[in-house]
C-alpha cells in the first residue's frame, strides 16, 4: 500500500454554487406550490436533494495535513491541497497529520550487555511520510510508533554496556552520538512499514537501577582512584629517575646501592603520599 495523490476541486466556488442552487430550488418549490405545478415541485425537491448530498463532498485540509480518501473500503488516494476542498461526496475521508511530532518514552528497566540492571528512556522525533501506509498497514499508527520505539530502545540497550571498561569500546554513557545513530536505525527499521520517518532519537534518561546504584558508584569511585594513583606513580617514578640521572651526571654525590635505594624510597614516599611529609635534617655525616 503506497500513497497516491488525488486531485480535488476548490471548495469555496463549489459551496457558493450549492448555496445558489439550493436557493433556486427553494424558490422553484414555492413557485410550484403557488402555481400548483407538480412537475416544478418535484423537480425542485429532486434537485435540492442532489445538491444537499453534494454538500457532503466538502472537506477541510489544514497545512501539513492530508485527507485519505476511500470509496466503500477501497483506497482512492490522498488529498494534500490546503483549504476548503470538494470531491466525490461518497468518498470516506480520514484526516491524518503530517506535522513533526515527538514523544518521550517511559523509563524502561533493562539489563545492559554486562547484565547490570539500568533505567533508560529516550525522546523520539518522527513524522508521517506515507499516509496510506500509516492508515492501512497498521491499526493505530500512533500507538504503533510508541510501542515499537520502546521495543527498539530495549533491544539497543542490551547491546552495549552502561560504562566503558576498555578503551575503544562503545558504551551507553560515553558514546552519545554512536548510540543515538544505532537507536535511530533500530526504530526506523521497525516503523518503515507504517509510513513513518524517524527524524531524531536520543537517550533522555540513563542511570543504574536503584538496587545497584550505590555499589556501582563505589565501583566508579574505585576506578577513578586507581586511575589517579596510576598517573601519580608514573610521574613519581619519572621524577626519581630524572633526579638520580642528574645527580650522577653532575657528580653531585656518589651513592652506593644501599643509599641509592634509601633515596628512591624517600622520594617515592614524598611524591606519592597524600599528606605533606615531615623532613628530618641530618646535620652530621651521611656515614
Amino acid at each position: 500500500m503506497k500513497e497516491q495523490n488525488v486531485s480535488s476541486i476548490s471548495g469555496i466556488p463549489m459551496l457558493l454554487g450549492f448555496l445558489v442552487g439550493l436557493l433556486a430550488c427553494g424558490f422553484g418549490f414555492i413557485s410550484g406550490i403557488g402555481s400548483a405545478n407538480p412537475i416544478l415541485i418535484g423537480g425542485s425537491l429532486l434537485l435540492g436533494l442532489v445538491l444537499f448530498v453534494m454538500l457532503f463532498g466538502l472537506f477541510m485540509v489544514e497545512p501539513n495535513q492530508a485527507a485519505v480518501l476511500s470509496l466503500f473500503g477501497k483506497y482512492v488516494g490522498t488529498a494534500k491541497d490546503q483549504g476548503l476542498r470538494w470531491n466525490n461526496p461518497f468518498y470516506a475521508k480520514k484526516k491524518i497529520s503530517l506535522r513533526v511530532r515527538n514523544f518521550e518514552s517511559s523509563k524502561l528497566k533493562v539489563n545492559d550487555l554486562d547484565g547490570s540492571p539500568i533505567e533508560i528512556a529516550s525522546v523520539v522525533v518522527w513524522q508521517v511520510v506515507d499516509s496510506a501506509e500509516a492508515v492501512y498497514n497498521v491499526d493505530d499508527y500512533e500507538s504503533f510508533v510508541h510501542i515499537q520505539s520502546e521495543s527498539a530502545l530495549r533491544a539497543m540497550a542490551t547491546s552495549y554496556p552502561y560504562d566503558q571498561h576498555e578503551d575503544g569500546k562503545i558504551s551507553l554513557r560515553s558514546h552519545a552520538a554512536e548510540i543515538s545513530k544505532h537507536l535511530n536505525e533500530e526504530i526506523q527499521e521497525r516503523l518503515s512499514q507504517a509510513g513513518v520517518s524517524v527524524i531524531d532519537s536520543r537517550i533522555s534518561h540513563l542511570a543504574y537501577a536503584p538496587e545497584i546504584a550505590q555499589a556501582m558508584l563505589q565501583r566508579q569511585q574505585a576506578s577513578a582512584i586507581i586511575a589517579a594513583r596510576t598517573r601519580i606513580v608514573e610521574g613519581a617514578v619519572s621524577m626519581v629517575e630524572m633526579a638520580l640521572s642528574e645527580l650522577s651526571k653532575r657528580n653531585v654525590v656518589d651513592l652506593d646501592p644501599e643509599r641509592r635505594a634509601a633515596m628512591v624510597s624517600n622520594l617515592l614516599v614524598v611524591l606519592c603520599g597524600e599528606r605533606g611529609t615531615q623532613p628530618i635534617v641530618n646535620a652530621g655525616s651521611i656515614y
